[in-house]
């Protein structure tokens, strides 16, 4: 077959398969529906396929694997849905203790895996917010401004950095000139 693509309701034939019509266009494939044998995934580059008639495909086609992929990173740009982030395998099983200066106080022990999740949820809600200002109708001198405020609680949250097993988790604050 020729490099053309075929769009949605091309009628065509196949050498097994016989006489079918495109149902979706995929990145790499078409489902055609065949009269007797269903529908089947053909390969777009398959040469075998003979075009009965051409059904142009909208310049503008959204495809199932287009729009996941948009919605994806509209998701982790948006959302406080976040990939996982792995601690240091050091620091696994550990706890955190405060110790207070007050003696009728008791001291507070917290699992560093929960202290851990506290400081990946601070951070992906600062890009979150981070996001939604780049996004936002703010004029440019003010987005800048609003940035430079999160960039100082990256640089405030680097104490952490510590705790991450990867460097490209960790925060990253003003570099100092």
């Amino acid at each position: 077959m020729s490099e053309q693509i075929l769009g949605v309701g091309s009628r065509v034939r196949h050498p097994q398969f016989g006489k079918g019509v495109v149902v979706q266009v995929r990145s790499d494939a078409y489902e055609i529906g065949f009269i007797e044998t269903g529908v089947r995934q053909i390969l777009r580059d398959f040469q075998g396929l003979e075009v009965i008639e051409l059904v142009e495909t909208p310049s503008d086609l959204a495809t199932y694997e287009k729009i996941e992929k948009s919605l994806v990173r509209i998701l982790r740009r948006f959302s406080d849905v976040s990939e996982i982030t792995q601690m240091g395998q050091r620091w696994n099983n550990g706890k955190m203790i405060l110790y207070p200066g007050d003696n009728t106080t008791k001291e507070k022990e917290v699992p560093l895996e929960a202290f851990f999740h506290k400081i990946v949820m601070v951070r992906d809600r600062l890009r979150v917010l981070e996001a939604k200002i780049n996004a936002s109708a703010l004029s440019d001198e003010d987005k800048v401004e609003l940035q430079q405020y999160i960039t100082r609680c990256y640089g405030s949250l680097t104490t952490f950095n510590v705790l991450f097993k990867n460097k490209e988790d960790q925060f990253i604050g003003e570099k100092s000139a």
